[in-house]
């Protein structure tokens, strides 16, 4: 019997991840063994003893007062975009201040998911971050990715937009969302997650939890970074609306909803391939607030989550990563 279309194109997509793999893994042996003669050159190398124990702190020292012994919620790998990799505080810091995590992160601020999963990308950093949890005789927890934001967002934002004078069709551009959202950035994910598996699967003989996320609902009102123009980053929504005369923040804020909703859709559907089962998707609309009256208490600018605290506003990287620690608590 021939095999399905869709039997074909998981095999296409094994087969690249498991190459994909195959080539981060030979890097990983060469850096590996530079590092050994490194050290084997190396007149006075430091040997440090870790030791890794479900006892409680003071029960440990007191079973072993030469050893030192850190305790953690765990130990949790990384890669992605800003939501991870953010200037003093995001989700990643708050795993790990408000909940215990260690975690290693190759995680890149701009990335499009396509550049992660590249050559070039994050993937050979993420080995290295697995490398780094294998030397403490731990494994990952759980793994997190994160991306799809960088590649809807930014200077080509306005080509998923038609002119609000193109009767019958302004707004979004249904065919381009589609080959976006449905069909490129799906697409990457289903290698990066792939490639992720292969990797771990190759490396330690098994598969970990994945646990990927949809964004919540922005308000594009032309905030960037730190308020954004010059050097600084941002915005990356509201100019592209104003490329095609959306002007009503109202209306661009419903916009924006739906195109958020075609994304966390994409990715509902995506963990329900074969193949990825060990994957768990995050829902993380509603969230914050986009209500006009108080979304700023909630976003500092069109992309990214308040901190809290001293900078003022809610504390949105906490509210997100507590959703994530309701996925992780379940874990073992």
């Amino acid at each position: 019997m021939p095999s399905s279309p869709e039997n074909n194109e998981q095999s296409l997509i094994q087969q690249a991840a498991d190459q994909h793999a195959e080539e981060i893994l030979a890097r990983r042996r060469e850096s590996r063994a530079r590092r050994a003669a490194a050290l084997a050159a190396h007149p006075q190398p430091l040997s440090i003893k870790t030791e890794l124990t479900r006892a409680p702190l003071a029960a440990a020292a007191a079973a072993a007062p030469v050893s030192t012994t850190t305790q953690t919620a765990g130990y949790l790998l990384a890669v992605g975009d800003s939501w991870f990799d953010y200037p003093i505080h995001d989700i990643l810091t708050r795993l790990d201040d408000n909940y215990g995590y260690n975690i290693e992160s190759s995680a890149h601020a701009g990335d499009p998911i396509e550049t992660m999963v590249s050559q070039v990308g994050q993937l050979d950093k993420f080995a290295r971050c697995m490398d780094k949890i294998l030397a403490l005789g731990a494994t990952p927890k759980a793994i997190l990715v994160s991306g799809g934001g960088d590649d809807i967002a930014g200077k080509e934002f306005g080509m998923l937009i038609n002119n609000i004078d193109l009767v019958p069709i302004p707004g979004w551009n249904d065919q381009v969302i589609a080959g976006v959202v449905d069909t490129r950035i799906a697409a990457a994910y289903r290698l990066m997650i792939t490639s992720i598996n292969s990797l771990c699967q190759k490396n330690l003989g098994r598969t970990f939890p994945i646990l990927v996320h949809g964004y919540d609902y922005p308000v594009p009102d032309g905030r960037g970074f730190l308020g954004g123009g010059g050097l600084l980053p941002g915005p990356w929504l509201k100019p592209g609306f104003d490329e095609k005369l959306f002007s009503d923040i109202n209306v661009t804020t419903q916009m924006m909803t739906t195109v958020i909703d075609r994304f966390n859709t994409m990715l509902q559907n995506l963990v329900q391939e074969p193949g990825l089962q060990n994957v768990t998707y995050i829902d993380l609309r509603k969230t914050l607030s986009n209500a006009q009256a108080n979304y700023k208490d909630y976003w500092a600018n069109e992309l990214h989550p308040n901190a809290g605290g001293i900078f003022g506003g809610q504390d949105g990287w906490g509210a997100i990563a507590a959703k994530f620690q309701a996925v992780l608590a379940t874990l073992p």
